[in-house]
């Protein structure tokens, strides 16, 4: 790695030290490169390793579900699960069933598909109960 590849990545401290060791003719200690991660990483990596990618992935649209349709769609809907793509919600009246189904469907699907991707979420399924 050269020094200029180096920069971004050292403190300030430690690359006023480089530099003047450079400038002095001094030997070079070779940079050890940052190999941290973030948690959420970390934590994303190991639950596919497990196997538990689908869950985590599953969780993360279920507890999102109020912020993509809204405070008063989630009071009368609410996410069961994600199964192979298919987001089951159960609506507690039939209005609302039809309303969601025939005119929020389309939006409240590409809204998901934005956030999570096409592949995560395929289709929705309302269910009254």
């Amino acid at each position: 790695m050269s020094f200029v590849d180096a920069l971004p990545q050292m403190k300030p401290a430690r690359l006023r030290a480089r530099v003047l060791a450079e400038w002095r003719g001094l030997p070079q200690t070779p940079v050890a490169q940052d190999r941290a991660v973030s948690v959420a990483d970390g934590v994303a990596k190991l639950m596919q390793t497990l196997g538990l990618g689908e869950r985590l992935r599953a969780e993360s649209v279920l507890s999102a579900w109020q912020e993509i349709v809204g405070e008063f769609v989630a009071k009368h809907a609410t996410p069961r699960q994600l199964k192979d793509g298919v987001l089951t919600v159960s609506v507690l009246q039939p209005t609302m069933h039809f309303e969601l189904e025939r005119n929020w469907k389309r939006q409240i699907l590409d809204k998901l598909k934005k956030r999570f991707g096409a592949r995560t979420v395929r289709e929705i399924k309302f269910r009254i109960g």
